[in-house]
């Protein structure tokens, strides 16, 4: 009998089994709904845009080789454009338009 290492993994439509989608969750919450006090939804909302943006924009990743996730798409932008529908320098403000 040939033991198949390959069938543990992640199952659909199950996320909290996947620790990385876990870590990233909770360091979602510590930084909106335990750290501040929403008096409505579009608080969190816009709360959580801002805050998404800035992870996406100053965190460098390891997965992605010490860069950040804005700066990834930008330089596999430059590597194959051929990839892309549209050019993703105008989704992104600051110093890179």
């Amino acid at each position: 009998m040939v033991s198949d290492a390959r069938a543990v993994a992640t199952k659909p439509f199950h996320p909290w089994t996947n620790g990385q989608v876990e870590r990233m969750n909770r360091t979602i919450k510590e930084a909106t709904v335990r750290a501040f006090h929403y008096t409505s939804l579009g608080q969190l909302q816009s709360h959580l845009k801002d805050y998404l943006w800035a992870y996406n924009s100053a965190r460098p990743l390891r997965a992605l080789k010490g860069k950040t996730p804005i700066e990834f798409i930008l330089e596999q932008w430059q590597k194959e454009p051929e990839r892309f529908y549209d050019d993703p320098n105008h989704y992104f403000t600051g110093s890179n338009t």
